[in-house]
């Protein structure tokens, strides 16, 4: 059997890049060797590489994606595509490939490029009844009436970027005075940003793939902050518990699961995402969804993959087979 040249690319533009660094890593460590020529690829502002074991870097040929390795042109057959934010996680990389024909592990360009914009993906939803927070709209330039704004969205709030991830730029704002400051962290992220009512319940984090087109959804993990939310050090600094299964009912459990399941369906998503939703007097609040969620070894996709008893070898398999399975759908 011919084995697969598999590109894991990672890094990117934003805040993130240090964690899709990670990310990748643990797929090129994960993947398995018997099946698939693995390599990493740093997609980073100051270039595009291959980066082999010796750490030598082999500049990438955008024309098609191709790089020198030895003696050889190795152009992929496959991108297992870990960026976290720009512009892996926005369509922007997903839309090359695409017009290159090589498949790649994520949601489509237009997909992706929906769901990173929060504002733009909750306006798609509520029209499909999804139950969200109520949210309020600024972009950067806009006049900001704190008083109107609180009016709508009520204290405490969230004050996050549109186009971010990783928890970067976030706030809960208790007060009318804290507003503007919290605003002025988040445009340093991105010249949208996203206010919304700050709900009070459980926090779950569901994860979806599909495989030969069918739609399976995780066990959905709880989230329990030592801070005040699940801002980034209780993301990868440890100061947070994350449960999987989360300890709700098994009727609230469904619930959340089969919503995870419409929003994966309605947004016509492929590959994995991960949906975080607020369970408020049982019922789950949709927050955003994620279609390049982490992949590290602290992030919520590996656990939720091992607890459904798949080793994440196995389930990575799954994701670059869908890529190829799909890439040859009419």
């Amino acid at each position: 059997m011919t084995k697969k040249n598999i590109a894991v690319a990672m890094g990117g533009y934003s805040s993130e890049f240090e964690i899709s660094l990670q990310s990748g890593a643990v797929v090129c460590e994960a993947l398995d060797k018997t099946k698939y020529n693995v390599f990493p690829i740093h997609i980073l502002e100051e270039g595009w590489f291959f980066v082999a074991e010796d750490d030598s870097h082999h500049e990438i040929n955008r024309s098609n994606f191709s790089f020198i390795w030895g003696d050889k042109t190795i152009v992929p057959d496959v991108v297992f595509n870990t960026i976290h934010g720009t512009p892996g996680e926005d369509g922007y990389l997903q839309a090359y490939l695409e017009l290159l024909h090589i498949p790649q592990t994520s949601s489509g360009f237009y997909q992706a490029a929906l769901s990173f914009n929060k504002r733009d993906c909750l306006s798609v939803l509520k029209n499909f009844g999804i139950k969200c927070a109520n949210s309020y709209f600024v972009n950067q330039g806009n006049d900001i009436d704190a008083s109107e704004i609180i009016k709508i969205v009520g204290l405490p709030c969230f004050v996050k970027p549109n186009r971010a991830g990783s928890s970067f730029g976030i706030s809960k704002v208790y007060t009318i005075e804290e507003l503007q400051p919290a605003i002025e962290k988040a445009f340093k992220e991105d010249s949208e940003i996203l206010i919304e009512t700050a709900l009070v319940g459980t926090e779950v984090s569901v994860g979806a793939y599909s495989e030969h087109g069918k739609i399976h959804i995780f066990s959905p993990t709880e989230i329990v902050s030592e801070n005040d939310f699940f801002d980034y050090e209780a993301k990868y600094l440890g100061k947070s518990e994350e449960i999987t299964p989360a300890r709700i009912s098994e009727e609230i459990t469904k619930k959340v699961q089969l919503e995870a399941e419409r929003i994966y369906t309605l947004l016509n998503m492929s590959g994995v995402t991960r949906s975080e939703f607020i369970i408020q007097k049982g019922v789950p609040y949709f927050i955003e969804t994620n279609t390049n969620p982490g992949l590290s070894k602290e992030s919520i996709i590996p656990k939720q993959a091992r607890e459904a008893g798949m080793t994440l070898t196995q389930f990575f398999s799954i994701l670059i087979e869908e890529a190829v399975f799909k890439a040859k759908q009419p």
